[in-house]
């Protein structure tokens, strides 16, 4: 696939990991269907991450903005109410006593897409 194909299929993958997710009655035991780890080795594999929560952010997008020809200003443009759109986005937490590390959804889901394609 193209990039930007890979990019769509991974974007179209985490929005339905992510309604499933929110959706689930037991988000623990959906979290472990999906082969998300609990636990998973830190830096150098002296300590052991441990899960601890998961992140969902929700953005709107209200207008673009991009760098004006000549000018230090950016051309900005505010999107009509029709064209606004949303985004959810999904992280794992993981913390030890030495460090904390945030896995996003997409990261994880484009290592399982490898898993699988192998």
């Amino acid at each position: 696939m193209h990039d930007a194909d890979e990019a769509a299929d991974l974007q179209v993958l985490a929005t339905q990991f992510i309604d499933g997710f929110v959706n689930a009655a037991d988000k623990a035991a959906y979290l472990r269907l999906a082969g998300v780890p609990f636990e998973k080795p830190g830096r150098g594999g002296e300590t052991a991450l441990k899960l601890v929560d998961v992140e969902l952010t929700t953005e709107w997008q209200v207008g673009t903005a991009s760098p004006s020809f000549g000018s230090r200003e950016l051309s900005y443009l505010p999107y009509p109410g029709s064209m606004v759109s949303e985004r959810t986005n999904m992280a794992f937490v993981y913390v030890s006593m030495d460090e904390k590390t945030v896995t996003d959804v997409k990261d994880f889901l484009a290592n399982k897409k490898t898993e699988f394609s192998i």
